[in-house]
């Protein structure tokens, strides 16, 4: 078996506006094939390391590759075509239909407008949204939930090998977001995707994550498998976050336990 290399690599990576640190020093790597959650209170600086990969964002300090190739040099907007980005706001163009929203990024690279089509309607199928029924809809006729699923089908059009996801379920009923965040992670393994995903829950970290990189006031406190973290936690402050999905799960267990 070919052992895995990093497909992205931040080294000593800063942020700063003004004197205020966003970022600091944060030095981390995601291997081809990942699936990488950033966890972290609001504030921790986690969105801005997930925008600092495809130059959303650009660093004050330190160095980052992507595929091995430093970020600096290549050119932002070719960079972001090729890296696949989910957010909680969606953003789909009203205007569009679905088949036009997913295959915006082909057309700009100039893809063929068959090939295109065929794209649309495989990534549809993928999202569990069948063309037949969905490419001709406009956004206001989806849910939620659909929409989300769009925005997926819309970040892997060009067939990106990263994804980046900014608390892509975090607005979704807690029953869409569990069925569309166990489907993606279907989607990461089927299509051999290195995914970077931000969140601030350790359950969906928990049940997404091969590694956790847990941040706190725009440092990095601990990386490691859900297994790690849950086994030598670093600070009291990882030990209280890995500590919120055991009381829920007990409180819910005394909640059902009492109506039953």
């Amino acid at each position: 078996m070919v052992p895995a290399w990093d497909m992205i690599e931040l080294e000593t990576v800063s942020k700063r506006y003004g004197t205020t640190a966003a970022v600091e020093g944060v030095s981390l790597t995601a291997r081809e094939g990942e699936f990488l959650v950033l966890i972290g209170e609001s504030g921790s600086g986690k969105t801005t390391t997930l925008t600092m990969l495809n130059r959303l964002i650009e660093p004050s300090d330190g160095r980052i590759r992507i595929g091995g190739e430093d970020v600096l040099g290549l050119d932002p907007v070719n960079l972001r075509r090729r890296i696949g980005f989910v957010f909680q706001a969606i953003g789909l163009f009203p205007h569009m239909t679905v088949a036009e929203n997913v295959g915006i990024t082909p057309k700009l690279l100039g893809w063929p407008a068959q090939e295109t089509a065929a794209r649309v309607d495989e990534l549809l199928e993928l999202v569990r949204m069948p063309a037949a029924q969905y490419r001709d809809r406009f956004p206001a006729a989806l849910s939620g939930g659909q929409k989300q699923r769009v925005g997926v089908a819309r970040a892997l059009a060009a067939k990106p090998a990263i994804m980046l996801m900014d608390e892509p379920f975090g607005a979704l009923d807690p029953v869409t977001r569990d069925e569309l965040s166990a489907d993606y992670r279907a989607i990461h393994d089927a299509l051999k995707l290195t995914t970077v995903l931000v969140t601030h829950d350790m359950t969906e970290a928990f049940l997404l994550a091969d590694r956790i990189a847990v941040m706190r006031n725009g440092r990095l406190i601990q990386v490691g498998t859900p297994h790690e973290l849950i086994a030598e936690p670093a600070d009291d402050f990882v030990r209280r976050m890995i500590e919120t999905p055991r009381r829920r799960a007990k409180r819910l267990a005394e909640a059902m336990e009492a109506g039953a």
